[in-house]
């Protein structure tokens, strides 16, 4: 997929969600006893000294790749990523471009429950976020952070999303690609910061504009290497730079099993 046919992906995602938003405002405000647990901050910044943290995705497919490994469950394969020593969880909740449900979500939240308790993995809501009543939706599907990506809105909308997710007590997830996506984040007091090497525009990778905008990040920031990582190599190169943490995605979305992949991946997420 080209740049031109990137950018036209983006905006019929952005059209879909406005038209979901307008579905959820329009129906009964979720409910639910499931309540975040706090801590992402600390789950996913790195001790002086210490291991990369490594957040793991659950998505079933993508506009770029297609299908994806379905073999497991989402709330299975949450359980095996936990199992591997996951410090986090993402779940896609797109439905049209990306096959995942806040029910998904839902289910991975109460599976980890059930298995780990308060030791699970925390678990991030991963959506195209534009209104509060997205936010409102993770909280009561077991977020305990919610994605929100700074290409996608303005300065003062993040600010305003990121002020909603913690009234409702998520921690809001703040991605960037760029410097100036990185002062709106700052701006809107981002605690967790993650930086797309992939850019959503053109779908380009870049590692070395990724290591800047990770190294001109505020210090006291945990932040998040997002996109590109494909094997235990690439996450130990990762582990030598700035980044606290960062995110496998379609790497372990390939396989039926992702425990063995994964648990290598953590193994070589040495201390710088």
């Amino acid at each position: 997929m080209d740049g031109q046919g990137a950018k036209r992906v983006l905006d019929t995602i952005l059209a879909s969600k406005r038209t979901e938003i307008a579905a959820l405002l329009a129906a009964p405000p979720p409910r639910t006893t499931r309540v975040p647990s706090g801590g992402v901050f600390e789950a996913l910044r790195r001790p002086e000294g210490g291991a990369l943290r490594l957040l793991a995705e659950v998505k079933l497919r993508s506009p770029s790749v297609g299908a994806l490994s379905s073999l497991l469950r989402p709330a299975e394969r949450a359980q095996r990523y936990a199992e591997a020593g996951a410090a986090m969880i993402s779940v896609l909740v797109d439905g049209p471009f990306f096959g995942g449900s806040y029910d998904d979500l839902a289910a991975c939240r109460d599976a980890l429950d059930a298995a780990f308790g308060a030791a699970r993995p925390k678990l991030l809501c991963k959506e195209f976020i534009l209104d509060p009543i997205q936010l409102a939706m993770a909280a009561a599907h077991g977020a305990d952070a919610a994605l929100l990506i700074a290409r996608i809105t303005s300065a003062e909308a993040l600010a305003r999303l990121a002020d909603a997710a913690r009234d409702l007590g998520i921690e809001p997830f703040v991605e960037v690609a760029t410097e100036d996506e990185l002062a709106a984040a700052e701006r809107a007091h981002a605690r967790v910061l993650g930086v797309n090497a992939r850019d959503l525009d053109t779908l380009a990778m870049d590692h070395a504009r990724a290591e800047r905008v990770l190294t001109r990040a505020d210090r006291g920031a945990a932040r998040v290497h997002l996109s590109g990582l494909a094997s235990p190599p690439d996450v130990a190169r990762i582990a030598q730079g700035p980044a606290d943490a960062a995110l496998v995605g379609e790497a372990l979305m390939r396989q039926d099993d992702p425990g063995p992949l994964l648990a290598a991946m953590v193994a070589r997420a040495a201390a710088r």
